[in-house]
């Protein structure tokens, strides 16, 4: 499988499980500092071939993959659960299956699809869906994001990322549906 844009991961190690499971480009971060030559290289990436972003599914991958997003807009977003990165010697892309690699990017969010405003998830739906203002809460957006591959994130990240991913009412209620039949 090749893969036109170019992957930014966070280090040496992540960008091999890439290259196991894909044919691709990559950049390393090199850890959350992100130096301003590494920015620049995403940017230019972006510019030239599009970038997709793939961190490890910890707090520090969120931070590394918030502050892309700040600094490069229009990135893609490819997700793993944490159990899908996760074995006995720790949490990460270095530690993903390729085929698992490969079901990530074959889910890649775009940002810039075509889905027209009033179709996006919006507070309200948040609120009747119990993603915020609910005692469960934060295990309810863990499972709807894990099903959305949109990831784990507070009630407000949560939203924003409904928005930047253009998540559909419709496939927001289908994750609602799935957490409520379990």
């Amino acid at each position: 499988m090749k893969i036109k844009e170019v992957i930014v991961v966070e280090g040496r190690d992540d960008r091999n499980a890439i290259l196991r499971a894909v044919d691709a480009d990559t950049i390393e971060t090199g850890g959350s500092a992100l130096h301003k030559s590494v920015i620049e290289q995403i940017r230019l990436a972006q510019t030239r071939r599009g970038v997709i972003i793939l961190t490890d599914p910890d707090h520090a991958g969120e931070r590394i993959r918030t502050k892309i997003n700040q600094l490069v807009p229009g990135c893609k977003h490819a997700f793993l659960t944490p159990a899908e990165g996760r074995t006995k010697k720790g949490i990460g892309v270095e530690y993903a299956q390729p085929e698992v690699i490969r079901k990530a990017l074959a889910r890649v969010h775009d940002p810039a699809a075509d889905v027209l405003p009033e179709d996006v998830v919006d507070w309200d739906d948040l609120l009747e869906s119990g993603m915020i203002v609910h005692e469960e809460a934060a295990q309810r957006r863990a499972v709807v994001g894990e099903t959305l591959r949109i990831g784990y994130a507070n009630g407000k990240q949560f939203f924003k990322r409904c928005q930047l991913f253009h998540i559909t009412k419709e496939e927001f209620w289908r994750a609602v549906d799935l957490l409520n039949e379990k």
